[in-house]
């Protein structure tokens, strides 16, 4: 049932967010035009519900030359692809917002296990153990809040099921709320590696609770 509920609070908020915020779109496509060639958007094949395909939205942060399907950990040397704007949006994650397009769509929700690339078959295997690719991926989830990019693969599908498990509308409110305060203060975002971050913080395990 919370699911009908979920989706049709997705259509409402992704409708807004399209509509309030059509001004800062404008403002970051122009000064992504400005600041490097290349299209404003970049689409990735990602891995949504019950691991079928669709295009995730972003805006473009990296040279137009970087390597196609690969993860930013596992680029040499992630730096010297990222534009002088890409940086920016990469640190705000305003790179971010045209998934409200997608969120819309019905591609994916606002909360739930962020997309996997098609081809990040360990941690696509991971989920599977916990039933985490048997709901829509997020915009943010249980795991962006609790280490984002400073987590090991296995940590971060286990709490992509701890979501599936307790999904309800408060965990969503939690982290809805989680999210904005790791924008903020820019927790776990490391370019260029990921794992560095083996258990989580007892801190952030209680939220769960």
């Amino acid at each position: 049932m919370y699911m009908k509920v979920k989706r049709l609070i997705d259509i409402i908020l992704s409708l807004i967010g399209l509509i309030v915020l059509s001004p800062i779109f404008l403002i970051l496509i122009i000064a992504i035009k400005i600041d490097s060639k290349g299209p404003v958007l970049f689409k990735q094949k990602r891995v949504g519900i019950k691991k079928t395909h669709f295009n995730i939205l972003k805006f473009r942060t990296m040279r137009i030359d970087t390597p196609k399907d690969t993860p930013t950990h596992l680029l040499g040397n992630p730096e010297q692809y990222i534009t002088k704007m890409g940086k920016f949006l990469r640190k705000t994650s305003l790179d971010e917002l045209p998934q409200i397009w997608n969120i819309f769509v019905g591609q994916m929700s606002i909360i739930g296990p962020r997309p996997a690339l098609w081809n990040q078959y360990d941690l696509i295997a991971e989920r599977d153990k916990y039933g985490a690719n048997d709901v829509p991926p997020g915009l943010t989830g249980w795991a962006q809040i609790n280490g984002r990019d400073e987590l090991p693969i296995e940590i971060k599908a286990k709490l992509d099921g701890e979501y599936v498990v307790k999904i309800n509308f408060w965990m969503d409110i939690k982290c809805f709320f989680g999210t904005i305060i790791s924008v903020v203060k820019s927790d776990g975002v490391v370019e260029g590696g990921t794992g560095s971050k083996k258990e989580v913080a007892s801190s952030k395990e209680s939220i769960f609770k």
